[in-house]
C-alpha cells in the first residue's frame, strides 16, 4: 500500500494508544448511516473521476457539519496499570488528518492527495464501527436486557424480536479491538482489509441467521404494536436520552445496514489503491467475502419467505375428495389466477399453483382454495399452444394436458390468461425452454 513513514520506521517502540468513546454523546450508527446514504445518492450524479477523488472527503466533512453540535467528549482517566502514551481520539465524526498524531507527524506535506483519500477510507472502517458498536450496544444494553420490556413478552419473543444481536454485539467489539491496534501501531494505516478477513467467517455465522430472522422479526413488531404493555414500554425505553431520538425499528435493523456498509467501504479503499499494490489481492478477497455475507443473507430471507408462503397456502389447501399430496418443502415457482374453457362461451375460475415438482389445479372460495387436481411436474405435465384464431378461442389460450392425474387418468383442459405475460410468458419458458 503506502511506504511507511521515516517516523514510523524510527518509533517503532512508540505504540499510540487508541481509546474509543463509547457513550450516549457519541453519534449513533444510525446519524451515520442516514448521512452515508445521502452522499451515496449525491456521488451518483457525478462522473466517475469526480466521485474517485471527492467521495471520503465529501462523506465525512458533510457528517462532521451534521454532527458538529454534539458534546466533545473528554478521554477517559489513565490508570497506573496501563501507562499507554497519548490517546489518539477518534470520533465517527472525525477525519484522519484533522487527528493530532497525523497533524505532529508531518505526514500530511509527505503524502500525495489521492494516498491521503486512501487513509480517509480506510479510517472510515473504524470510525464508522465506533459508532455501530455504540449503537449496538444501546440495543443490547439497553432494550435487550430490559426487564420491564421482557415482562411483556413471552422467551419465544423475546429471542424473535432480538435473534442473536448480543453474539452480533460480541464480534463487532472483537473486530474494533483489532482495527484500534492496527491504528495504535502507527497512524499511518497499512491496511484494514486483512482484519475483515480474520473475521469474516464468525461475520458470516452471525450476520446471516440474524439477517434472515429480520422477516420474522418486523411481523412480530407488527403483532407486538396491539400490545399496549409492549407499546408503553417501548415508548418509555425509546424516551431515554441513550437512545437519541432513534426508535426500537432502527436498532433492529443495524446488522443488515453494517455489513452491506462494509462493502461498500472496502470497495471505496480498493478504488483509491494502486492497482500493483499488495493490497489488492487481499481487498478483492474481502470484498468477496462480505458480498458472499450479504447474498447468503438474500437467500435466507427469500427461502424463509418461500416455506412460509408455503405454510399458509398448505393450510388453505382443501383436497376434499382428491387424493391428498405431500407439498412440503416443496418452492412455489409461480401461482395465477386464470379461466378454464369447459365449452364456447362456459368459463369457470381456476388456480394454479406450479411448484418445482408439482402442479395443483384448484378453484378458490375465500380463503381457502378446493384441489380439483394434481400432478407430477416432470413427467405427467404438458403445455401445448393453440391454433386461437383457426378454433375461434382468445389469443392468450393454452392447452393443459395431465397424462395421469390424481385419478391415475390422463385429463387436459383448454385455460385462458387474464394477464398474458405474468402467467403465460412464464409457463412456456418453464416448459418450453
Amino acid at each position: 500500500m503506502l511506504p511507511v513513514t521515516e517516523k514510523c520506521n524510527n518509533d517503532r517502540n512508540v505504540k499510540y494508544c487508541l481509546h474509543f468513546f463509547l457513550c450516549s454523546a457519541v453519534p449513533l450508527y444510525q446519524d451515520y448511516f442516514l448521512q452515508a446514504v445521502k452522499d451515496d445518492l449525491h456521488r451518483l450524479n457525478k462522473s466517475f473521476v469526480s466521485e474517485l477523488m471527492t467521495y471520503q472527503q465529501c462523506q465525512l466533512t458533510a457528517q462532521c457539519r451534521s454532527e458538529a453540535t454534539s458534546p466533545k467528549l473528554n478521554p477517559p482517566e489513565e490508570t497506573r496499570s496501563s501507562p499507554l502514551p497519548r490517546p489518539v481520539r477518534v470520533t465517527p465524526c472525525t477525519l484522519w488528518q484533522d487527528l493530532e498524531e497525523v497533524k505532529e507527524s508531518g505526514l500530511l506535506s509527505s503524502l500525495t492527495t489521492r494516498e491521503i483519500r486512501l487513509q480517509e477510507s480506510m479510517f472510515e472502517l473504524i470510525g464508522s464501527e465506533v459508532s455501530y458498536l455504540n449503537s449496538l450496544r444501546v440495543a443490547v444494553n439497553h432494550f435487550y436486557a430490559s426487564r420491564v420490556l421482557q415482562r411483556t413478552l413471552n422467551p419465544m419473543e423475546h429471542h424473535v424480536l432480538f435473534s442473536n444481536i448480543r453474539h452480533v454485539m460480541a464480534a463487532s467489539e472483537k473486530f474494533l479491538i483489532d482495527l484500534e491496534i492496527r491504528l495504535g501501531e502507527c497512524v499511518l494505516i497499512s491496511q484494514v482489509e486483512d482484519i475483515v478477513l480474520q473475521h469474516g467467517s464468525r461475520f458470516h455465522s452471525l450476520y446471516v441467521p440474524y439477517v434472515t430472522n429480520m422477516m420474522y422479526q418486523e411481523t412480530l413488531v407488527s403483532q407486538l404494536e396491539q400490545n399496549r404493555d409492549f407499546l408503553y414500554s417501548i415508548k418509555k425505553l425509546e424516551s431515554d436520552p441513550v437512545c437519541q431520538r432513534q426508535g426500537l425499528k432502527s436498532f433492529l435493523v443495524l446488522p443488515f445496514q453494517r455489513i452491506t456498509r462494509i462493502k461498500l467501504i472496502l470497495e471505496s479503499i480498493l478504488k483509491l489503491t494502486e492497482p500493483d499494490s499488495k493490497s489488492v489481492l487481499n481487498l478483492e478477497k474481502a470484498i468477496k467475502a462480505i458480498h458472499e455475507i450479504v447474498t447468503d443473507c438474500d437467500k435466507g430471507v427469500r427461502k424463509m419467505k418461500r416455506i412460509e408462503e408455503l405454510v399458509c397456502l398448505e393450510m388453505l389447501l382443501d383436497f376434499g375428495k382428491v387424493k391428498v399430496t405431500s407439498v412440503h418443502f416443496i418452492f412455489i415457482l409461480f401461482k395465477h389466477n386464470l379461466s378454464a374453457i369447459r365449452r364456447l362461451h362456459n368459463r369457470i375460475n381456476i388456480y394454479l399453483h406450479l411448484f418445482n415438482d408439482l402442479l395443483i389445479i384448484s378453484s378458490k372460495r375465500a380463503p381457502r382454495f378446493t384441489v380439483m387436481d394434481h400432478a407430477a411436474l416432470a413427467s405427467h405435465v404438458h403445455v401445448e399452444r393453440l391454433n386461437t384464431e383457426g378454433l375461434g378461442l382468445p389469443p392468450d389460450s393454452f392447452l393443459l394436458h395431465l397424462s395421469q392425474s390424481h385419478t391415475g387418468q390422463p385429463t387436459a383442459m383448454i385455460l385462458v390468461a387474464h394477464t398474458r405475460y405474468k402467467w403465460t410468458s412464464s409457463i412456456f419458458l418453464y416448459f418450453f425452454s
